[in-house]
């Protein structure tokens, strides 16, 4: 290997922590590790009834040390000596109250076991009737439009779950210096902690969740923050650093990690941004190419150059930020809050609830793995006909079009005619008609899409969703050979910060992996698929039209 040209991205996903180091001279992955995060696992610190869903600190830094130790000794003994560069990504919003230091509050005695004063992980729910009030306050706002870039404002976002924890703990409240977001808190960690009032800040979670935006001048004005909440303003006061690209040097590797792991602490600790953004760069994205990172929910990601595409008339579709995914690019996302998870659902709830019940937890562990790859063997079998039921992708809420955290799931069309083969693959045809809805949205505001790259989990492992996907889409679909796609991304990113590579073109040149395999539409269940699509549609209009305003 050249000397110095290794690099680290460690990927941290919602149940773990997983690291590669790659040569950046080559792309060859020399080492791989992975960490779960073991309170996570035991379900400590959340309420999946009330949509709580939190995660201790020692859980992200138990998973790193692990995990880059894991990468580190399967990289060989040489390894260590030449790495020049590390760079995290993290899932997002999940933010956390801090103190002056950089202290996240649960590491504190006095809130020591306080779900509150933890990271708040993505896909909590608990705040919905606070994102209704921002919603509600920015509608009425006279001054500028905040939504205009994020359209209807989240419960799984940075504003509205700093509202819901002050608003319950009032004493968290007081002690929080400021909120940080769990991809810019990392890069501090490694760096060896700074004074917060100067720590980085990420332009992906700033623009996304935070509606940062230049024509704004920053943040959402402070009067329109206060209006809501003055605690809202103090948090926006304290946003003191100007959000950053992750593919910037933010400071080196400080003496604690360089002496856990045996590396130099002259290594560049790069920024950061979150996972789904950084798998698409790990998967190739440029103008043109939509990447759907496709793992417990969906992302599709896209980016644009500023200018080319409108703002406002798109908000209740997608979402958009500056410096977003590629540095010098506008970032476009859309989503599905549910997607591998709906999938899980069945799996556990349904199909294995009396296994569990009967036969123990061991005997439902044992079969776990198996149930799904088995219910696509058979959905192989035969196609869909019309007395396939009818189901909505809205197990987890709603992210677009017009994202809606309160909406529910539905089936239509049972009968006792209908088998778990059945009701399984209309769930996977919801998150395919979900997908298809969010592609229609794009044609629809100009923007073109010449090729679709899926990464994760759920495209590697299962042919039959994405072979569902491009049949219903009518797209053709490359599934990414990388099973690390987002620490990949990670490493492309510590590259251009430690001057490896000049920018993320070169990086993606160098070390992004090729595609697996392609899924080409059958153009003869085009019939079938269309009619289930506006069974869908109309299924989803009723809900909405039934649901209590």
């Amino acid at each position: 290997m050249d000397q110095d040209s290794l690099v680290i991205g460690i990927d941290f996903g919602t149940d773990s922590a997983r690291a590669l180091v790659v040569d950046a001279a080559t792309g060859r992955t020399l080492g791989e590790g992975r960490s779960a995060f073991a309170r996570w696992k035991n379900g400590d610190f959340c309420d999946p009834a009330e949509g709580r869903f939190r995660q201790h600190p020692l859980d992200y830094l138990e998973g790193l040390r692990s995990s880059v130790e894991a990468a580190l000794d399967d990289s060989g003994p040489s390894a260590r000596r030449h790495v020049a560069g590390i760079c995290v990504d993290s899932t997002g919003s999940t933010p956390a109250p801090v103190d002056s230091s950089g202290r996240v509050l649960s590491t504190l005695p006095e809130f020591s076991g306080n779900p509150a004063a933890m990271f708040w992980l993505w896909k909590d729910h608990t705040a919905v009737a606070e994102a209704a009030e921002i919603n509600a306050a920015a509608a009425a706002w006279s001054g500028p439009d905040y939504l205009t870039y994020q359209g209807r404002y989240s419960s799984e976002w940075f504003w509205a779950k700093i509202l819901r924890a002050v608003r319950d703990d009032p004493r968290l409240g007081q002690a929080a210096w400021t909120w940080i977001e769990e991809c810019e808190w990392l890069p501090s960690v490694l760096c060896g902690g700074v004074d917060v009032s100067r720590t980085y800040r990420s332009a992906c979670a700033a623009g996304h969740k935070a509606l940062w935006h230049s024509s704004f001048g920053g943040l959402p004005g402070r009067d329109f923050l206060a209006s809501i909440d003055p605690r809202l303003a103090l948090v926006r006061d304290r946003y003191t650093t100007v959000p950053r690209t992750p593919d910037i040097p933010v400071g080196r590797l400080c003496a604690e990690w360089a002496e856990a792991w045996g590396l130099s602490s002259g290594v560049v600790v790069a920024g950061s941004q979150f996972d789904a953004h950084s798998g698409a760069v790990g998967a190739g994205i440029g103008p043109g190419v939509l990447v759907k990172v496709i793992g417990t929910s969906a992302v599709d990601l896209l980016v644009a150059r500023p200018g080319n595409i409108a703002a406002g008339d798109t908000k209740d579709f997608f979402g958009m930020a500056e410096n977003s995914i590629l540095p010098g690019y506008v970032g476009i996302e859309a989503g599905q809050a549910a997607f591998g998870d709906a999938y899980a659902w069945f799996r556990d709830n349904v199909l294995l609830w009396a296994t569990r019940e009967f036969a123990g937890e061991a005997a439902a562990e044992s079969m776990e793995e198996a149930i799904l790859p088995r219910l696509e063997e058979l959905c192989l079998r035969e196609s869909p006909g019309t007395s396939t039921p009818v189901c909505l992708d809205w197990f987890n809420g709603r992210r677009y079009p017009r994202v809606d955290d309160g909406v529910r799931s539905a089936v239509a069309g049972l009968s006792l005619g209908t088998g778990a083969v059945d009701l399984y693959r209309s769930i996977v045809l919801s998150t395919a008609f979900g997908s298809r809805r969010i592609l229609e949205s794009y044609g629809r505001f100009g923007i073109g899409i010449d090729r679709i790259v899926a990464v994760g989990g759920v495209a590697r492992k299962s042919p039959f969703v994405i072979q569902t996907l491009a049949d219903v889409t009518g797209k053709r679909i490359g599934v990414s050979a990388s099973d690390n796609a987002c620490a990949r991304g990670a490493a492309m990113y510590a590259a251009v910060a430690s001057g490896l590579c000049p920018d993320i073109a070169e990086a993606q040149a160098r070390l992004a992996e090729p595609i697996l395999r392609t899924h080409e539409p059958r153009l003869d269940l085009a019939p079938v698929y269309g009619r289930l699509y506006r069974d869908y549609l109309a299924l989803g209009g009723f809900v909405d039209s039934t649901r209590p305003v």
